[in-house]
């Protein structure tokens, strides 16, 4: 009777209990690197998210970058400051600007996109030098790469 007992109590835990492969993976976050190892101090995060904007309406992705210690972007050439760049290969990308905090010798530059409705998977994420005039973008000065950030199916 006691095994009988142990058995539905094991079945009943491994039965109930949520396993790793269901959880969410929603927020999820990624180091974006220099492209150019003489860049040894910069550095930025990507976050990535579900954001609820407007209530009648289903949840979208929000893309967010902070990135710190980028050279002026005029020391690349004709550019004046720095866009977030997303995309999934061969399927559809995004383009934002970031904005510079008032720090005079480093600013930070930041800035999000929140109207994603494609699946989080194989994300490039970058920062990119830009001309606001011109509206074309530079190289890419920071990169990562997001395998999988999905959330739950319920």
């Amino acid at each position: 009777m006691k095994k009988f007992i142990l058995v539905i109590f094991l079945s009943i835990i491994v039965i109930a209990y949520p396993t790793e492969t269901n959880a969410s993976k929603m927020p999820c976050s990624l180091i974006l690197e220099p492209v150019d190892e003489n860049l040894k101090n910069a550095k930025g995060v990507g976050l990535v998210y579900k954001v609820q904007l407007n209530p009648p309406s289903f949840a979208r992705t929000n893309i967010s970058i902070l990135a710190v210690h980028l050279p002026n972007p005029s020391s690349f050439g004709n550019y004046d400051g720095y866009e977030g760049f997303s995309s999934i290969p061969n399927e559809i990308s995004w383009r934002f600007k970031l904005y510079p905090t008032a720090e005079e010798d480093s600013p930070t530059w930041a800035g999000r996109f929140d109207l994603i409705t494609a699946e989080m998977r194989n994300v490039n994420v970058e920062v990119r030098l830009s001309n606001s005039k011109t509206q074309k973008m530079g190289p890419a000065i920071l990169r990562g790469n997001l395998k999988s950030c999905e959330e739950r199916e319920e």
